[in-house]
This record gives C-alpha cells, structure tokens and sequence, in this order.
C-alpha cells in the first residue's frame, strides 16, 4: 500500500474547507471509505468513474483497490491535492474540472465503467435520475455506488404503499435493482451534516421489453405529481392513459403510491405501442 498523509493534513494543507454552497461534506475515516470502495466488488484494473471527489479520500480508497478512477470536481480548490494523489498513483488518476451535470460519462471512457461516489448532496439526485434515464439499456456503466442523504437512498428502495414510495423508487426499480449497501452516521462527516446517510448500490437488471422509458418518465411524472389526487385525475391529461387503466383493470379511483413498480410499467407499456 502507497503510504500517504493523513487526509486531515491534506485538507489543512491546502486550506480545504467543505463548501456549503457546493454540498461538500468530508470523509477522513479510511476504513469506512475502504468500505465503500468494495461494495461493487473487485475493481482491479475496472474503469470507474467518481464525481465530487474533494480531497480525494475516496478516491485514494479506489486507486488502492486498483481502480483505474476518473474524477470530475467543480471546485478548484481541490485540484492541487488530486494532482497530488495522480503522482503517487501514476497513470491511474484522471482529474477533470467541470460540473458533472455536463459531462456525458460515455465521453470519457471507451469501456463499460463502475460510477463510486459521496454526491454532493445538492447534485446527488439529478445525477442519479440522469444515469438510470434513456432507452438504451442495459447501460454502459456496470453498476452504481452513491452515497445519499438515507431520506433518499429509502426513497430509492421504497415498496408500494410505503410513505417514501413515489417517482424515484419507480425509475430506480423498473430496469435495475437497487439496495442499500451501508448507512453512514451524520458524525463520520466534516463537517457532520443535519441528517444521516446511506450508501446505495445499483446493478442494472432486465428491461421488459415494449417499453418507453420516456413513457414510463411521463406516467410518473403525472401520477406522482398529484400523489393525493385519484389517478383519474392526475392522469387525465396524458393521452390515452385512463384507457391503458381500464385496459389493464387497474382502478382510477387509486392513487399513485398504491401502484406498483409492475402496474406502472405495465401502463407505460400500453401507451407505448
């Protein structure tokens, strides 16, 4: 293992202060984020991609467990101390400086990747909803190891009828199959932030076929839009979909967080054809 300093002296060094503005909060406990690096399994020589590294405690995690990483992070002054982890691990580290809301991932590499990060909190979903969008399925990326707020990471893995049950379990749940790996307590973090945390692992799984995930997009997006409305309400203005649910028995008299990840690919698959 290639010794390095501390990660509290790197951040000191460098007068890295997490950024509210930019949702940073720090890991230094370097075997929880042994930890994390493992949830995806061996990555010995696997392409993987991290966004938001920070100081890099993360992707010092992932370089030892022989990562090939490339990070995106927004914030400059972060730059030096990567550039510095790139040095002890020559060849294995690609820093880009940009928002990770616009770059496409599949510029960056030429082969399937593994995306491993601690999101910035004010980010994590939108990149989240970005990565599971699109019909081409199965994705490049081979799977996902996010941390979230657990409010999230819950409404991720939610079951129909729960109360975090909506949109994010569905697009989460229809083609993949997401769980929570680990929960992180708010005192591992710096600083530590008002809620707890979870890190969530996503495998891609089979798609059924007949299925517009830009449908599957809009039905949840109307259904969930009015939760407390009957779905004859909330889905009356998308063309067709009263008809796909007297098609299908489901009752417009229920509301959308009755219905199951099945029942709302199956209404997606009727306004599909």
């Amino acid at each position: 293992m290639i010794p390095l300093p501390p990660l509290r002296e790197v951040v000191a060094k460098h007068g890295l202060a997490a950024s509210k503005a930019l949702g940073q909060n720090f890991l230094f406990d370097e075997q929880l984020l042994t930890r994390i690096a493992a949830i995806p399994g061996s990555l010995k020589d696997a392409s993987v991609l991290e966004v938001g590294p920070g100081p890099g405690g993360l992707t010092r995690a992932l370089l030892r467990a022989g990562a090939r990483v490339t990070a995106i992070e927004m914030d400059r002054r972060c730059l030096p101390a990567l550039a510095e982890l790139a040095e002890a691990f020559p060849g294995r580290l690609r820093v880009i400086e940009g928002d990770a809301l616009k770059v496409a991932p599949e510029t960056l590499f030429d082969e399937p990747w593994h995306v491993v990060a601690n999101l910035p909190y004010n980010v994590g979903t939108a990149l989240f909803t970005g990565w599971l969008s699109g019909q081409d399925w199965p994705p490049r990326w081979r799977s996902l190891t996010l941390m979230f707020q657990q409010e999230v990471a819950e409404r991720i893995v939610a079951q129909a009828g729960s109360d975090a049950y909506g949109r994010l379990a569905v697009l989460a749940q229809w083609r993949a199959t997401p769980r929570i790996a680990m929960k992180v307590h708010r005192s591992a973090f710096t600083p530590p932030p008002k809620v707890m945390s979870a890190v969530i692992h996503v495998e891609p799984a089979t798609m059924p076929p007949g299925v517009s995930a830009r449908m599957l997009e809009r039905v949840t997006e109307a259904a969930f839009g009015q939760r407390r409305k009957m779905l004859r309400q909330s889905l009356k203005g998308l063309p067709g979909a009263l008809a796909a649910l007297e098609t299908l028995g489901i009752d417009a008299a229920r509301r959308a967080e009755t219905l199951t990840v099945a029942d709302f690919v199956a209404i997606a698959g009727v306004l599909s054809t």
